[in-house]
């Protein structure tokens, strides 16, 4: 089969398009949740900005990979072939999922996923559209709801409201009841429209923009730390600031109560469960930037380290 690999880190250039062996599903047992390994026929993986830190070296130490190793942790497909002793899956269904960061990924035409991680793809989209979803959905939805516990009626500010993440986060805390200052540039995507109050950072102040005082404020963007610690200030007393730029620690403010918080997302089918269902309901929208043929994977990573990659990019393997 033909997968994208880094056989040693470094910049966009070590991506290699190749044959590589189709894998294998091992065995599993069945559990209260299904587990075990089962294979999929790969209709796209996605590009996250976190792939670009795993083949450049930066993430060494929280994601250990084996090389030389495939990136590619949104996974939509169809299972291939089920590990032996697997229930509750079976071949043919349409499946999602967010793999384990430190495991062989989705730039391929097949990829092994351990079952208790994939759920039921959305039934109202294409089949690859769905690889848009897992790792920003989830992110979104663990930062605003486990983290910032934002309930209905409260007001997050959304810091990058325009990015792949900020444009579910919007959504979801839309969805949710609060009252939602998306802070964007001229280029944010159409779920920003739909905020209560859109700040564009590019003119405005967004600490002066902020007339009265947030529960949350979920930080997405690449700002730097006197930026960050500036948002504590539009955040209430007893709120939360959650920041997703794991290298730049979140600040807080013990005097006021206000909470800082770091977010790494983890894969959790519950959650993306719930995520697919908002999507089957019409109440949350995939948006697809690019579809980018899997052979292309190294010019789009040279793309995303230049700046050059606006929105969300799905990476569609060559069809059989």
């Amino acid at each position: 089969m033909k997968a994208v690999r880094f056989h040693e880190y470094g910049d966009p250039g070590v991506l290699r398009y190749e044959d590589v062996d189709l894998p294998v599903p091992g065995a599993g047992q069945v559990r209260i949740r299904v587990a075990g390994q089962v294979r999929i026929r790969v209709a796209a993986t996605s590009f996250n900005p976190v792939d670009g830190n795993i083949r450049a070296g930066f993430m060494q130490g929280p994601i250990p990979v084996v090389l030389p190793h495939t990136p590619g942790l949104d996974v939509a497909g169809t299972v291939d072939a089920l590990g032996e002793g697997l229930d509750g899956l079976a071949v043919g269904d349409q499946v999602v999922g967010f793999l384990p960061m430190d495991k062989p990924g989705a730039a391929a035409e097949y990829v092994l996923a351990p079952a208790e991680m994939l759920v039921a793809a959305p039934k109202t989209l294409p089949p690859a559209d769905a690889a848009a979803l897992p790792l920003v959905g989830l992110t979104a939805y663990q930062a605003l709801f486990d983290h910032g516990k934002l309930t209905a009626g409260q007001r997050v500010l959304i810091n990058g409201a325009g990015g792949a993440v900020g444009g579910y986060a919007v959504q979801l805390a839309k969805n949710a009841g609060a009252h939602v200052i998306a802070v964007a540039g001229p280029r944010g995507g159409d779920a920003v429209k739909i905020a209560d109050e859109v700040v564009d950072h590019t003119t405005t102040e967004v600490t002066t923009a902020v007339t009265e005082l947030v529960d949350v404020v979920l930080n997405l963007a690449p700002v730097t730390p006197d930026q960050l610690a500036a948002l504590v200030a539009v955040v209430r007393p007893g709120g939360a600031l959650v920041n997703t730029t794991v290298w730049m620690p979140a600040p807080s403010d013990e005097e006021r109560g206000v909470r800082g918080i770091d977010l790494f997302v983890r894969s959790d089918a519950d959650q993306l469960a719930k995520l697919v269902a908002l999507v089957d309901r019409g109440e949350l929208r995939i948006d697809v930037a690019e579809r980018v043929p899997l052979a292309e994977l190294p010019s789009l990573h040279a793309r995303a380290a230049a700046g050059e990659v606006h929105g969300k990019a799905i990476v569609v393997p060559p069809a059989t």
